[in-house]
């Protein structure tokens, strides 16, 4: 049996080495494999749902106010050095077009403009993760903080060179202290 298992991981090893996949995997920052398992998890734990698979969420701690959410990233993007760059608020909007309340939900961009422009000169597809965007949602058991999971970004793609890799970390510690401080309603 131990002889079976051998040869077909030999076999494995050489169907795999005339295709890309080693290659890539070669040039993959450490942990890629991780993540991705991490990713595929959470994927199969929601039923299908990618953006829950690749996203970080929150419930927000219960009496937490948006207004002392949003007073929580402000007092984040300061620290952080990170610029709020626009809101939209979706459930306002609405509102306005129909004349009928529904639940909150607002999404906030910040952006740290020397950030991002080190990961669009490494790889130019990353302008579409740009800028930061970190939503406010009312889901019918409460508020939800929901943003972009930084580490599929940081850990899923080819080698960094280490000013990017460490730029692209400040900003992800940044994502991490909205979510957590804005969900505990700490400012």
């Amino acid at each position: 049996m131990l002889l079976v298992r051998s040869l077909f991981a030999a076999a494995a090893v050489v169907a795999l080495a005339g295709c890309s996949t080693l290659r890539v995997v070669a040039d993959a920052e450490s942990g890629a494999g991780k993540e991705a398992a991490a990713v595929f998890s959470r994927w199969v734990d929601s039923g299908g749902d990618v953006a829950s698979a690749a996203a970080w969420s929150r419930k927000v701690k219960a009496g937490v106010t948006v207004a002392e959410i949003e007073e929580a990233f402000a007092g984040v993007a300061v620290e952080h050095n990170v610029r709020p760059v626009g809101e939209l608020s979706i459930s306002n909007e609405l509102a306005a077009r129909s004349g009928q309340t529904g639940r909150f939900l607002k999404v906030y961009s910040y952006c740290d403009p020397a950030t991002a422009r080190l990961m669009v000169d490494f790889s130019p597809a990353m302008a579409v993760f740009l800028p930061c965007r970190i939503a406010l949602v009312e889901q019918e058991d409460g508020l939800w903080i929901h943003t972009m999971n930084m580490d599929m970004l940081i850990k899923m793609g080819r080698k960094m060179p280490p000013t990017v890799r460490d730029a692209i970390g400040r900003v992800r510690l940044t994502l991490r202290a909205m979510l957590e401080r804005g969900a505990n309603g700490e400012f």
